[in-house]
């Protein structure tokens, strides 16, 4: 191409040859030198002990020049930097005028932090003798794996992608849903050592810009070596890091994603994760599943009804437990107080640590169920439960009402359908059980407006987070407990703070049943 051309003619005319050559200084911010080994020297000199460093020198048939084109194995296309880059360079005829590159991108550096940057993204680099600049071609190609289903967020009705390691790949996927040139991208390079890409993506018409802001400073202020995953992120820029519930919704699904983004809020691709962070949000948003908005708007409903009931159960049914054995028997039945100690007669402990010795036993069977291999972690979670559970009531550790409180609260925490606030929920019942034993049901009223007034105060990008429950928002509440037909939600929600409101017309059908 042209711009090849003039580059090597501006080199030819710069070019000499001085007896004596100053090595590179690795501590100074200096140019590229116009002097091959001088160059080569640098790169040897920075990329030590770095055995799959390649720098394949050849001569450029049109000019005649020395060239040296140098990349990291493993981090490139070998086959574009064969087919795109050196054969043309090394055989094929022409003038300097109409040399070719078969790269969609090339681009001169001359700074050396630029270009040690580059290599280490994936980049090759071709060094010229007699040049200032060295020319940069767009060879990425390091080893990643394909699109496959998510393996946490399963969806019966949804798509059945999940994204990737690449943060390019995710970026494609999301914008194959939204084809609209308002859906912008802001880049920011975070890391000292490993440079990571961290991109957000917004609707330029509908988010707002000051969250935009607060989002963008937040990221920026990240001062860490390298960027490993999207949680890393979302810990160090959430409003409150000492909260046990999460403030941000971490996704691995596209659709998801979009959803989120069409109704006004952001998404952060993270560059090497295959998650994606989604801001700002409410307490509600994590109830929230993609299946609720591709099945009947009643089965949608009962379904997200029974998730907040689960939550109660979750965090409240092991403390109500302790606390009708412990303290509050009036409450229990006569006919159910006289199972529950004819159950308990053999039992030696007294119920909080009945309670704790299997809430503690659960929680590993399910740590191990998660960590082991998929097919060894089932048979461990269903016939380790089994087994323990049983030989723990014939050998009077614990009693058969506690093991079903303890089944019933586990499966109640199964159906929260986000990951990180079903791990929130499962801290939040110890502490709920240790208040109950102390001061039973008084206890747990304390527990409880606790954890309410916590959820109040929370914010999430300066988003209330109980929104819109505190403060109340009745326009949210058609997408909240309840989902009521799509045809009804004609604004995106106020939590999300988007400028525009309105995100569809009237779709309501003119049938026979109107």
């Amino acid at each position: 191409m042209g711009f090849l051309g003039k580059w090597l003619r501006a080199a030819k005319k710069r070019h000499n040859r001085p007896e004596s050559r100053t090595p590179v200084n690795r501590h100074a911010d200096i140019p590229v030198s116009e002097h091959m080994q001088e160059n080569m020297y640098h790169m040897k000199f920075v990329f030590s002990q770095a055995p799959d460093l390649i720098m394949r020198q050849f001569v450029i048939k049109q000019t005649g020049d020395q060239a040296t084109l140098v990349y990291l194995d493993g981090l490139v296309d070998k086959n574009s930097i064969n087919n795109n880059v050196l054969r043309p360079l090394q055989y094929e005829t022409g003038t300097a005028e109409n040399i070719t590159v078969t790269i969609g991108c090339v681009e001169a550096l001359s700074d050396w932090p630029d270009i040690e940057n580059a290599i280490f993204q994936g980049y090759s680099v071709l060094f010229v003798n007699g040049r200032k600049e060295a020319l940069l071609f767009d060879t990425q190609g390091w080893p990643q794996r394909a699109i496959e289903d998510p393996q946490i967020e399963t969806s019966l009705k949804g798509a059945h992608q999940g994204f990737v390691e690449t943060g390019s790949q995710n970026i494609a996927m999301i914008r194959r849903y939204i084809p609209n040139r308002e859906l912008k991208v802001e880049t920011i390079i975070v890391g000292r050592r490993g440079k990571t890409k961290v991109s957000i993506m917004y609707l330029s018409d509908v988010a707002n810009k000051e969250v935009l802001q607060e989002f963008s400073d937040r990221i920026r202020q990240i001062d860490i070596d390298s960027v490993i995953n999207t949680g890393e992120v979302a810990e160090m820029i959430e409003d409150n890091p000492y909260s046990p519930f999460p403030q941000f919704i971490t996704t691995e699904r596209p659709d998801a994603a979009v959803s989120h983004i069409l109704q006004g809020r952001f998404a952060v691709v993270v560059d090497r994760s295959p998650s994606v962070l989604i801001g700002p949000v409410t307490f509600t948003s994590f109830f929230q599943s993609v299946d609720d908005y591709s099945t009947r708007w009643l089965t949608a409903t009962f379904i997200r009804l029974m998730r907040f009931a689960g939550f109660l159960v979750a965090i409240f049914l092991p403390a109500m437990y302790i606390s009708a054995i412990s303290f509050n028997y009036e409450v229990i039945p006569l006919k159910l107080i006289i199972s529950i100690g004819e159950s308990r007669e053999r039992v030696p402990f007294p119920p909080i640590i009945e309670a704790l010795l299997m809430e503690v036993t659960l929680e590993m069977l399910r740590e191990a169920g998660v960590r082991l291999p998929a097919p060894i972690g089932q048979t461990v979670g269903i016939v380790g439960g089994i087994v323990i559970g049983q030989a723990a009531v014939q050998a009077g550790i614990v009693s058969n009402i506690m093991v079903i409180v303890v089944a019933t609260t586990a499966i109640a925490s199964f159906i929260i359908p986000n990951y990180d606030m079903a791990s929130a929920i499962r801290l939040l019942r110890f502490p709920m059980m240790l208040i109950a034993s102390m001061f039973g049901i008084v206890g747990i009223i304390i527990g409880l407006m606790t954890l309410i007034g916590h959820l109040i105060s929370l914010e999430s990008l300066g988003t209330p987070y109980g929104s819109p429950l505190a403060p109340i928002r009745f326009a949210d509440w058609k997408d909240t407990f309840v989902r009521l037909p799509l045809w009804k939600m004609i604004n995106r929600p106020l939590s999300s703070r988007s400028v525009q409101l309105k995100k569809q017309g009237s779709n309501r059908p003119e049938g026979d049943g109107k």
